[in-house]
């Protein structure tokens, strides 16, 4: 057999269809209280429930259309669940400093080299499996595995995937790193925002109110609340792409080709 460069796995559309519903359940949970009629109680810790039950069945199912469409074997199953371990533990690491959460910058890289679809599901099991480790089980959850899968799902979709190198690859995946922390903040600050009650006229979500102007409270709650810890986590991420970036991308490449992602089957001629 042949060498060959390494390349993210490829999604078949068995698994495209998975993520795309994935994704569609995920917007609805998480925007449904912004359509909601003023009367309609806000039951996140009542629909969370629901959503983890929907969610752990189709990430499986990305899982196996992955497989079956693209041949991996159990060492490539393995290997993402060794990232989600070492996932899971760099996020107590900066708990509660400033944003400061190294693992973003492991879902980046790692979502860049394994592609969309096994981003997502590393995303989602590192969240569970940190939610786990620091006891952070709860109705929130469900919404910060959708949010981090999107996030390392992101990352797979960037250009050039098989062909684009060094510096400027790394300067890519920093302005995404960046950008894409503070979009996962915001996810997650619409979850928070909408079941506590009582913040302020000016920020205070309104049930029942015109979508406008329930998003021109968002936003005000964003800017007061948690753009300090956003900035936090967006700058460390780019700051660690860019000086460990190259080391670790060059390290998820070879633990790859060493678990047959992608591999590319050829036959020797008879009597070689």
């Amino acid at each position: 057999m042949s060498g060959h460069q390494t390349r993210p796995v490829r999604l078949g559309p068995r698994a495209i269809a998975a993520l795309v519903l994935i994704s569609a359940i995920g917007v609805v949970a998480f925007g449904w209280p912004l359509l909601a009629d003023g009367n309609t109680g806000l039951a996140h810790s009542e629909d969370a429930p629901w959503l983890f039950a929907a969610l752990l069945p189709l990430l499986v199912g990305v899982v196996v259309a992955m497989i079956a469409d693209s041949g991996l074997d159990a060492k490539a199953v393995a290997m993402l669940g060794v990232l989600a371990a070492v996932g899971a533990a760099l996020r107590p690491l900066g708990a509660g400093t400033a944003g400061l959460e190294p693992m973003f910058f492991l879902m980046v890289l790692s979502g860049r080299v394994l592609g969309p679809g096994f981003g997502f599901v590393l995303g989602s099991v590192t969240m569970f499996a940190s939610a786990l480790l620091t006891g952070g089980v709860g109705p929130w959850m469900p919404f910060q595995m959708l949010s981090m899968g999107w996030f390392a799902m992101g990352a797979g979709l960037l250009p050039g995937p098989d062909r684009l190198r060094g510096r400027t690859e790394l300067l890519m995946l920093a302005v995404y790193g960046f950008v894409a922390s503070f979009a996962y903040g915001t996810v997650m600050n619409l979850y928070g925002w909408t079941i506590v009650p009582g913040l302020g006229s000016g920020i205070s979500f309104q049930p029942g109110d015109p979508l406008p102007e329930n998003l021109v409270r968002f936003l005000a709650y964003c800017t007061a609340t948690s753009l300090g810890w956003d900035l936090g986590r967006a700058v460390l991420t780019a700051v660690l792409t860019l000086t460990v970036g190259a080391t670790l991308l060059k390290a998820l490449r070879r633990a790859t080709r060493r678990a047959a992602f992608e591999a590319r089957v050829t036959f020797d001629a008879p009597g070689e």
